[in-house]
């Protein structure tokens, strides 16, 4: 759908326009038939907005992207100059999600935010009350579980359950610079760590299709990879991420790869590499019919991923990942 398709397109902002997530919304914006009004970054190498959006406002300053859509808001939303923002789209460092969520639904707007939506459980229960308060919706965007592949093993696991726990093998290494160490993301307190910044999608994943955690384990916890074991009602998973090069496996690394992802399920690998391309607008189309993913959906990863964080690591002991024999 275009804008040329919709009589009546929902009006955007967007919090976080030059980050590396950002195109995604914009794309997701202009494919589901709507408009971007205004946009804030602190960065203002933004021409990425020239491709979808060139007649956005813009700002630099979050005191003046809230008084412009505080504006929009008092000026009644009525007629074809109705740029009273519907939604505000969040794409900003993981610290400021609650923040900029906030921000949204006092500005009488619904919020659509990057994950994690939070980096705390007890945030998702003081958003609770304001959404409450406000009679406006706060969703995130958790595009695995609009995977086909991923959706059809769900599908399997409910109608076909197991007689015993399904043993399933995460690795996710992505590699990253020394810029990585210097940004917030190298931020424990701004990014949640590595487990939170690259591994709550992936956990979200694990147990909306097997189940709630029943024990967590840490073996390792470092500023560069984590490891640990979690038993869910209908799996045992042992996990390994990473944004360290050297723990690229060799054929990866002489492929010229800086990115190893594998999801092994009772020996046999599950391929979920490709159909990533259109699942934010895939997301954004079942957001605005209603069907989301709001707060209560996100919990159980946040609680997990908090949990991972505040856990004293056991070494290797138990069940662990076979990555961490290489250390």
């Amino acid at each position: 759908m275009t804008m040329a398709d919709k009589v009546n397109p929902l009006n955007f902002a967007l919090i976080g326009a030059a980050g590396f997530v950002a195109p995604r919304h914009l794309k997701a914006i202009k494919e589901t038939g709507n408009r971007l009004v205004a946009a804030l970054d602190p960065y203002d190498g933004v021409g990425i907005m020239d491709s979808y959006f060139p007649e956005a406002d813009f700002f630099t300053e979050t005191e003046r992207f809230d008084r412009h859509l505080d504006k929009l808001r008092r000026s009644g939303g009525k007629g074809k100059s109705n740029l009273k923002v519907d939604y505000v789209s969040i794409c900003s460092p993981n610290y400021l999600h609650d923040a900029h969520i906030r921000l949204a639904l006092r500005n009488d707007a619904n919020a659509i935010c990057e994950k994690p939506i939070v980096l705390n459980p007890w945030n998702i229960d003081a958003l609770k009350v304001i959404e409450k308060e406000n009679g406006k919706r706060v969703s995130t965007i958790l595009q695995l579980r609009l995977h086909p592949v991923i959706s059809a093993l769900r599908e399997q696991v409910r109608k076909q359950p197991a007689t015993k726990p399904y043993d399933i093998d995460l690795t996710y290494i992505t590699s990253r610079g020394n810029w990585y160490h210097h940004s917030w993301k190298g931020d424990n307190a701004k990014s949640g760590g590595v487990a939170t910044n690259i591994g709550v999608h992936f956990f979200d994943m694990l147990i909306w299709i097997f189940g709630g955690v029943k024990e967590n384990m840490v073996h390792l916890l470092g500023p560069d990879k984590a490891a640990g074991f979690l038993r869910l009602q209908n799996a045992n998973i042992r996990w390994y991420l990473s944004i360290d090069y050297n723990d690229i496996p060799a054929p990866q690394k002489r492929a010229g790869k800086r990115t190893f992802r594998t999801l092994a399920i009772n020996g046999e690998a599950v391929e979920f590499s490709e159909g990533f391309t259109d699942l934010h607008t895939v997301s954004y189309a079942g957001i605005l019919k209603g069907k989301g993913f709001g707060l209560n959906d996100a919990r159980p990863s946040i609680e997990l991923v908090h949990g991972i964080r505040t856990a004293q690591p056991v070494g290797l002991k138990g069940d662990y990942h076979p990555f961490l024999k290489k250390r």
